[in-house]
C-alpha cells in the first residue's frame, strides 16, 4: 500500500491536543519502557532525550521507572506542551523533566544525551530524515536509542481493521488523526533505507506489535570523527 503523507500541521489547538492526551495510550507506552528495559539492561542514571514528547507520558514513564534519570522533552506544539507542564507538575517532576519547544531537524543540540528516544513522531514529519539527524547530532558516544512508531499495514482493508480494533470508542479526531497516521506510516524497509540515508548504521528494525515497528541499538564511537592528538590536549 502506497504511503499518503499527513497534512503539515502540529497538534497545537487546544481541543485536539487535550483529546490526544485523554486518550488511552497505556498500552503502547508500557511496551516503549519495556522495549528499552530489554534494550539497556541497566539502571539509567543519566541523562535522556524525547523527541516528540506530546503529553509527556513517556518521559513521566521513564522517570518514575528511572528514578536517578533525568530528560529533556522536545515538541514543536506549545499546546501539547502546556498540558505536558500540568501532568508532569502533578507528578512531582519538575526538577527531572524539563519541556522545549522546539522543531525538528533540531541539528544544534549537543552531542551530550545518553539516551535517545521517540515514540510516534516519524510519521508526522515531513522529512524522516529530521528525525534521524536530530538524533545523531543529540547522541553521545555509545547513545542508546528506541524509536518506536507506526507500522504501515498492507491495504486499506487493515487499516480499516486497526481503527476499528484501537479507536472504536475514541472522538472523532482521534479516529481521523489514527486512520491518517496508520496511512503515513513507514515500512520496515523505508525506515531501514532512512537510517542508511543518515549514516545511523548497527540500529536494528523490527516490528514490535500488530500496529508497531522499533528502531533499537547503541550508536557507537565509530560515528564520531576520531579526536586529533591535540583536541585531545585541549580536553
Amino acid at each position: 500500500m502506497k504511503r499518503i503523507p499527513e497534512p503539515e500541521e502540529l497538534m497545537d489547538e487546544a481541543d485536539q491536543a487535550l483529546a490526544y492526551a485523554e486518550a488511552d495510550f497505556s498500552a503502547s507506552n508500557a511496551l516503549f519502557i519495556e522495549l528499552f528495559e530489554q534494550l539497556y539492561g541497566n539502571e539509567f542514571n543519566a541523562l535522556a532525550l524525547d523527541l516528540g514528547c506530546g503529553p509527556a507520558d513517556i518521559p513521566i514513564r521513564f522517570a518514575k521507572r528511572y528514578p536517578q534519570a533525568r530528560i529533556d522533552a522536545l515538541d514543536g506544539a506549545q499546546a501539547m506542551l502546556d498540558l505536558a507542564q500540568k501532568s508532569i507538575q502533578n507528578h512531582g517532576l519538575e526538577q527531572r523533566i524539563s519541556l522545549h519547544c522546539q522543531y525538528l531537524p533540531a541539528t544544534d543540540l549537543q552531542g551530550k544525551y545518553h539516551a535517545l528516544l521517540s515514540n510516534s513522531l516519524l510519521h508526522h514529519l515531513n522529512d524522516p530524515l529530521d528525525l534521524w539527524h536530530s538524533i545523531r547530532a543529540a547522541a553521545g558516544a555509545e547513545a542508546t536509542v528506541l524509536v518506536m512508531d507506526l507500522l504501515r499495514p498492507e491495504s486499506p482493508q487493515r487499516v480499516s481493521e486497526l481503527v476499528r480494533e484501537y479507536a472504536a470508542d475514541a472522538p472523532e479526531v482521534l479516529r481521523r488523526d489514527f486512520e491518517a497516521s496508520l496511512y503515513a506510516a513507514y515500512t520496515l524497509d523505508e525506515v531501514r533505507e532512512q537510517l542508511a540515508a543518515a549514516g545511523l548504521h548497527g540500529l536494528d528494525v523490527s516490528q514490535v506489535s500488530d500496529r508497531h515497528l522499533a528502531v533499537r541499538g547503541v550508536i557507537g564511537e565509530s560515528l564520531f570523527p576520531a579526536r586529533s592528538p591535540r583536541a585531545e590536549e585541549d580536553r
